[in-house]
């Protein structure tokens, strides 16, 4: 599907990091683009700097959910484009200190980073197989989401979010399988380490240790070079079913 204006995109988790890059990609090739977030100050301004829209979503909710792609396709048409950026990665050991991990914070991972991407899968998915076909393969919609290499090396602390991730990976390919015959295409990145607020808000000294361990290029992965990937999805038609590493070659250690 070729990146072009006349096109609408919903990017969740848009107001920092990769989903802020990746809608800042789409609007730059002409898409027009709705936030996702529960940021709304740094969402809104986002949307203003790009000439998209900015909705206050809940992905753990099925109507902030539902009323977030309303609002977004009143605005500016149903959308052509899903990427899935919403997402929370807290620590916490199995056990610790004589204490098991909190199962509140187990289960509010899977909710945010897991089924609060299928949520937003099914809905867009709904409204994107009763769409026109816009190319000769009949492609009706393409949908990204976002696992992490942590789906793959876990780290000590990382049970819940790697659970989440792992979930993200393996859900790719049946979904790809379900909406195959309506033309609509599913594939999901697995990044490592990248740029994101997360990472940057800890010491330079820490940033460089972690940079290190990456093979090539040794350096935390650019926000762009992740939505640089997203629109390579959009554009390459036989891009379908994979979760796709973007990491630099590294393999994370226990810790």
């Amino acid at each position: 599907m070729e990146l072009r204006e006349g096109l609408a995109a919903v990017v969740t988790g848009g107001a920092s990091g990769l989903g802020a890059a990746t809608a800042r990609r789409l609007a730059a090739a002409g898409v027009k683009v709705t936030l996702f977030d529960m940021n709304r100050e740094q969402g809104e301004a986002i949307a203003s700097e790009i000439g998209g829209a900015f909705e206050e979503v809940d992905v753990t909710s099925d109507e902030s959910v539902a009323a977030g792609f309303a609002a977004a396709r009143a605005r500016f048409g149903p959308e052509r484009i899903l990427v899935n950026c919403a997402g929370i990665a807290p620590g916490s050991k199995t056990t610790s200190r004589g204490e098991p991990h909190p199962m509140s914070l187990f289960e509010k991972v899977i909710a945010v980073n897991l089924i609060g991407t299928f949520r937003c899968i099914s809905q867009a998915a709904t409204a994107m197989v009763e769409l026109d076909p816009v190319t000769g393969d009949g492609e009706r919609g393409v949908i990204v989401s976002t696992a992490s290499v942590a789906a793959f090396d876990g780290q000590i602390g990382q049970a819940a979010y790697s659970a989440s991730k792992g979930g993200v990976a393996s859900m790719t390919l049946p979904v790809a399988r379900d909406l195959a015959k309506s033309g609509v295409r599913v594939v999901t990145i697995a990044p490592g380490l990248f740029e994101t607020p997360m990472l940057l808000g800890l010491p330079q000294d820490v940033q460089d240790s972690i940079a290190a361990q990456i093979p090539f290029p040794s350096r935390l992965g650019k926000p762009a070079e992740y939505a640089d990937l997203v629109a390579a999805i959009c554009a390459n038609s036989m891009l379908n079913g994979e979760t796709i590493r973007l990491d630099g070659a590294i393999r994370m250690a226990p810790k």
